[in-house]
């Protein structure tokens, strides 16, 4: 059981780790959080918070940096979700729309348009075996794959449907939710750091996963609307083909 502090130091420190990339130490919560108690009152807690699994500490002398099972609890407690602009709701309709009739087309402008709302590597495949993909200059503006081994392995991804398709059928969605695979999870070398959230979409004759991949601090709370909405535009307009 976590303390009501703790769970608020957890979401600071992911909140923070998000927005920088660098471990959280006790006096950046101070300064930047209203947690009321001193920094040792910090340290001890997130000795605690080590201790549970909930954060790790990259070198002795840094500070701390959320774990997998701080994620998962910040995914399905703590987050929330933050409602699109309509300007890019509509942007994005404006930008599929000519394409409704052209299904290859039109999974092509809808991971571009993905991408580019996510600053992410996008990613959508179709139940015969086609993958589309878009922003892969993303992938090298974030640190996690600035090592040459990390960033093939994220990008020859795009290029394995069979790999592609065992993790997006890896779990249960009988609801159809945005799912999330988180460092470890994956299962695969190179990927310890990253995340791959994506969902399940099917309009009229066509069916298929959408999602993203990258690093395992992405912005949970403006990412998976995003998705959600890419997925709901593929199934919209789905009908004609």
């Amino acid at each position: 059981m976590l303390t009501e502090r703790q769970i608020s130091l957890i979401q600071a420190i992911i909140d923070r780790y998000i927005q920088t990339a660098e471990p959280v130490g006790s006096m950046e919560i101070v300064k930047n959080y209203n947690l009321s108690c001193s920094a040792a009152t910090i340290r001890n807690e997130m000795a605690k918070l080590i201790e549970l699994g909930f954060l790790e500490m990259l070198h002795t002398s840094s500070g701390r940096i959320p774990t997998r099972t701080a994620y998962r609890l910040y995914i399905s407690e703590l987050m929330e979700e933050e409602d699109l602009p309509v300007l890019q709701e509509v942007a994005m309709k404006q930008r599929l729309w000519p394409n409704r009739f052209a299904f290859e087309r039109l999974l092509r402008e809808t991971v571009l348009s993905l991408s580019e709302n996510t600053k992410l590597l996008s990613i959508a495949t179709t139940e015969d075996n086609y993958v589309s993909h878009a922003g892969s200059v993303y992938v090298l503006e974030h640190k996690e794959f600035w090592d040459i081994d990390t960033a093939k392995t994220a990008l020859l991804l795009t290029d394995s449907y069979e790999i592609l398709n065992k993790l997006f059928t890896s779990i249960p969605n009988p609801d159809g939710r945005v799912l999330s695979l988180i460092e470890k999870e994956i299962g695969i070398e190179n990927l310890n750091r990253a995340a791959l959230l994506f969902v399940p979409y099917k309009g009229g004759n066509k069916a298929g996963f959408i999602g993203v991949l990258g690093p395992s601090r992405l912005n949970y709370s403006t990412v998976i609307p995003f998705i959600r909405y890419a997925k709901d535009l593929l199934e919209e307009l789905g009908g004609s083909w």
